[in-house]
Parts: structure tokens; sequence; C-alpha cells
């Protein structure tokens, strides 16, 4: 089933507690998916990239009695791959053993960067980006918010799923949301099923795309981000995918200064919206937005194959 939700403020400066927001939201959706919950969330642009990456899942640090030397050393190999392709980490912190952010500066070819990381056994890019960062990780809302620190997060807008596994493995690979591979600061949360997922994602293979899953998701991430490096606006790419795709479907894509909702043509996934002249606020159901409010607000469901987009 799944809940998905997004939050954008217009015009705002980057003090706004987005982070503290979603996990209002997302936590007000937790009986549509108690398995895994992810966030990605846009802050302030340093000028440095934020990578956000994994070295392990967090059920193998019960399962292996070697884990924390592997650890150990895929970090030295991470440290060592940075430095060899001219990347120079600048700030590290990890909310836990298996979990990683780096702030790097680096002017060379992004695409390289994550292809030479992830090539170490165990390691995952989650994101790359200079306003993105996208955590995710089992358990509810309140439960990742705390393990990594996001209910003081300060930015613009945020994105953000609450996971029901139905045809994947619980585990942080098969967690939403979904970074744009290898396209900075695109990210995408999804409710429902494509059709037609396994012809798309060979294509998008064949122009040499990789993906870390199966889910739908990922897939409608980099589609809209291969989009957009040829030249579509986000919401041209986001009408040509509600026509490329097949199935049902409600998803939300942000970008460093966007954030977009399609309904398939049917409107089989349900979505609400909330607009002010101050904020966006969406969600599968209208409790999550009620979250940030304690007056009486009015809100609209979007009709099928409805392309919007807003601008902080």
């Amino acid at each position: 089933m799944c809940g998905i939700a997004g939050i954008i403020h217009r015009n705002a400066s980057k003090d706004e507690n987005i982070g503290g927001q979603m996990t209002s939201m997302l936590q007000a959706l937790k009986h549509r998916g108690p398995d895994s919950t992810g966030y990605a969330v846009y802050g302030e642009d340093n000028g440095n990239q934020v990578v956000r990456f994994k070295v392990a899942e967090g059920a193998e640090l019960e399962g292996s009695f070697d884990i924390h030397a592997q650890i150990e050393e895929r970090i030295k190999l991470v440290n060592s791959r940075l430095t060899d392709l001219g990347a120079k980490v600048v700030k590290k912190d990890s909310a836990n053993e298996y979990s990683h952010r780096y702030e790097i500066q680096f002017s060379g070819d992004m695409k390289k960067l994550a292809d030479f990381v992830e090539d170490i056994e165990g390691v995952e890019i989650l994101s790359i980006g200079n306003s993105l960062e996208l955590i995710k990780d089992l358990g509810d809302a309140s439960v990742v918010s705390k393990q990594y620190g996001l209910d003081n997060f300060n930015g613009t807008h945020a994105i953000g799923h609450t996971r029901m596994a139905t045809e994947s493995d619980v585990d942080i690979r098969s967690a939403h949301p979904y970074w744009a591979y290898p396209f900075s600061d695109v990210a995408v949360v999804h409710n429902g099923q494509l059709t037609n997922y396994w012809t798309n994602r060979r294509a998008l293979e064949l122009k040499g795309h990789r993906f870390s899953s199966n889910c739908d998701s990922e897939l409608i991430a980099v589609y809209i981000a291969d989009r957009m490096s040829q030249g579509s606006d986000l919401e041209t790419a986001m009408k040509d995918s509600v026509e490329y795709l097949d199935g049902v479907f409600t998803y939300l894509v942000a970008t460093k200064d966007q954030l977009g909702m399609a309904k398939d043509v049917m409107a089989a996934k349900p979505m609400v919206v909330y607009e002010s002249d101050d904020m966006i606020a969406l969600a599968s159901e209208e409790v999550a937005i009620r979250t940030l409010f304690d007056h009486r607000i009015e809100t609209f469901d979007p009709y099928h194959g409805e392309v919007k987009v807003w601008q902080n």
C-alpha cells in the first residue's frame, strides 16, 4: 500500500524545519507502511557535494562475526578511491556503523565517482547532491528521524515514503526514496505499480544507467533525470512519463528547487494536496497534512493524468 508525502516552502529561506515537518507527516502514514521509512530532504547549498552512502545493511551487524572488520575495510576503500579521483573530503559524519555522510569538493565526472565507489563490495551510494540528502532505514518515522537526527533538519522542501514490502526484501536497498543516479539532486517517491517496468529498465540500462534495486520508484527517478539531461524541463518530463509509464501510480519528484506530482490516467492511487501562498503539502492521506496545522484547512484531490510542479 505504502504512503508518500511532500512539502515545499515558497520563497523561503533555508530555515524551515522540513525534517520535523516530514517526520510528522510520515508518522501519520505509518499504517500504510511500517517496514521502512525514507526521506529526501533539501538543505542549504554551501558549495560542497553531499554524499550519503551505506557500507552494509543494518541486519548484517547481527548476522556475521567479521562484518565489523569488513565495514572498516570498505570505508578505507571509499576514502582511498575518492582520493584517487581527486575528491577532497571536507567533513565526515555517521549516524551509525553502516550509514555515512561525507561532504566533498569534486569537479570531475560524478558518474565515474559513483561507479568507482559502488564497485566496492557492500557499498551503495544513496544520494549525491549540493542540496539533496537521502536518508532511509528500517522502522517508522519516529525511529528513523531519531537515529539520523532529522527532527531539526532545516531546508526548503522534502519528500518521504513509508513502505509496506510486497515484492522485495525489507532492507535499506529496497526502501524509498531513490536518487536518480547519476544525476545530482533528483529523488523520487512512488505509490503503485508499473506494468512495463522491465521494458523501460532495459532501455535505460542500454543508455548506461545502473539500478540498485527492482523498485519502480528508482526507474521513475532515472527516467525523469534522463529526460531532463536531454533538455526537458521537469514538468515536460513528468507529463511524458504519464504517457510512457504503464500501470497505476502516483509519484512525487524533487529537484534542487522544485517539487512535482504526477498521477496515472486512471488516478487509482490517492493523493491529497494543500496549497497556499507560502507552502504546498501533499500526502497519500489528508491526515498527514493536518499534522502541520492547528486550524482548519482546505485540500483538493488531483484529477486523473494530472501533473503539477511547484518552485520554491
